[in-house]
């Protein structure tokens, strides 16, 4: 087992890409389960599932666990020509924990399990009526995909979901309830959120239901999170019981940071966006919420971060920034040396929602990215900053910062402008110039003392890549 102390987001190491994270605590540590994208790859899931786990008393300390189950361990896939899709696990009555996943071209519900929250889990069944036709292929039934799975007493209630935009087909969110088997239905499935085209009237109006159910109870309420119609958005919806009743309750996080004002516009994009996956846990007094970046230039190279979120007396919880601390909850020292690749804003001239949704990176924006192959354990870096664009840090406590180095190469002649502000006045320029190795460059600055966010803009000819910046 190898240990990885993260300097934030993302929380595991810049080579790993393990999005759609389920985090839950399990003895004295925080398990999270995903899919496992591949670097470069070229569809979303192409690798066995894999597990990390941190101390509950420390996030920044991640351990890899070792691959936790194989695609080829699914007896419909043992040429592993599907891909396992986004999973999660609940520890059954018998004390054993239990993996829910569907692989991605199927529409059922498979399940595997385990003496430990770690693995490695082995194939039990597939999720089926009381009269042994498998959920998702009995007449009536819809397509299942994506599984959330809270364990209750006897009972497990399993979420599952997608809907398309203007698919009539789909009508939504679905729950059901499991006997002890952790296979058996014994309720439903019903329709716990509405997909667009049942919205209205809903409450969900503009947040109706798309993929990545996520359900946890906290302070007596339940709370199903799911990625909405719009897809870079995770919400959330309360309700007094597991299975019915749940009231839209608003954006938790975006991995674009719409909606967000303060540091700049609530409609801009500070971030390259795309689908979203992830969930809530309480460690502790605090709480949490998982959710993922998307890398690379595409849609298929997707990072887990955190935030730390506060739920309010009434329920509510806040839509949250994405920042570079993460599940620190507090302004990362300005000393030292920081990689690029924990930029939670990244921008250009040309305003974008969402990353492209192909398998060649988009070289329209900066991006994160790694040298290298999969697995191959190379540092993540910031490329492609052409003129204009931007890299943003969130947040740093800041004294006595009077020179930043940064390390650069590309084929680029100009400066990176740094200001603490997306828009703000530049508070130094640091030149650099064309070069096809990691070259060290240094400017004098005026950072004022106290908590500041910190931008690179680049500004000059060609295309240049950042891979760290040090306060001196």
């Amino acid at each position: 087992m190898s240990e990885y102390r993260t300097f934030g987001n993302p929380y595991l190491p810049s080579w790993e890409y393990v999005p759609d994270g389920e985090p839950h605590v399990f003895g004295d540590r925080v398990y999270v389960y995903g899919s496992h994208d591949r670097f470069n790859g070229h569809v979303f899931c192409l690798n066995d599932y894999v597990c990390w786990s941190a101390p509950v008393d420390d996030l920044t300390l991640w351990r890899y666990e070792g691959v936790s189950y194989k695609k080829t361990d699914d007896p419909l896939n043992p040429a592993g020509a599907m891909c396992l899709y986004a999973p999660d696990v609940t520890q059954g009555p018998d004390g054993r924990f239990y993996l829910y996943y569907v692989l991605d071209k199927v529409s059922i519900v498979s399940v595997a399990v385990a003496d430990r929250p770690a693995g490695p889990y082995t194939f039990y069944g597939y999720v089926r009526h009381a009269s042994g036709e498998l959920l998702g292929e009995r007449a009536g039934d819809e397509p299942q995909f994506d599984p959330a799975v809270l364990t209750e007493g006897e009972t497990t209630y399993l979420y599952t979901g997608f809907c398309s935009g203007g698919d009539e087909s789909r009508h939504g969110a679905m729950a059901c309830a499991l006997a002890a088997d952790m296979l058996t239905v014994t309720e439903g499935p019903s329709i716990i959120v509405p997909s667009r085209p049942y919205g209205q009237g809903s409450g969900f109006e503009g947040h109706e239901f798309f993929e990545a159910s996520s359900i946890r109870r906290l302070r007596g309420r339940y709370y199903f999170v799911y990625s909405s119609v719009v897809m870079h958005e995770l919400c959330y919806a309360t309700s007094d019981r597991p299975d019915r009743d749940f009231r839209y309750g608003g954006v938790i996080v975006s991995n674009n940071d719409l909606h967000i004002g303060g540091y700049k516009p609530e409609d801009m994009p500070a971030y390259y966006g795309g689908n979203n996956h992830g969930g809530l846990v309480e460690i502790g007094q605090r709480h949490y919420v998982f959710y993922h970046r998307h890398t690379h230039g595409t849609t298929f190279c997707r990072q887990g971060c955190i935030e730390p979120v506060v739920i309010a007396d009434d329920g509510s919880i806040a839509q949250v920034s994405i920042t570079s601390q993460g599940m620190l909850g507090q302004p990362l020292p300005a000393t030292g040396e920081y990689p690029a690749f924990i930029a939670c804003n990244l921008f250009c001239r040309t305003p974008s929602l969402y990353t492209a949704q192909a398998a060649w990176p988009d070289n329209r924006f900066p991006l994160i990215t790694q040298d290298g192959r999969d697995d191959d354990r190379e540092p993540g870096y910031v490329a492609n900053m052409m003129d204009g664009a931007v890299a943003g840090f969130k947040y740093f406590a800041c004294a006595g910062v009077r020179q930043i180095h940064i390390r650069v190469r590309g084929y680029c002649r100009g400066s990176f402008e740094v200001a603490t502000a997306w828009d703000g006045p530049t508070l130094g320029s640091i030149a650099v110039d064309f070069t096809n190795v990691w070259t060290d460059y240094c400017g004098d600055v005026q950072i004022p003392d106290g908590v500041h966010a910190l931008y690179f803009r680049y500004q000059g000819e060609g295309r240049a890549s950042l891979a760290s910046f040090r306060f001196a």
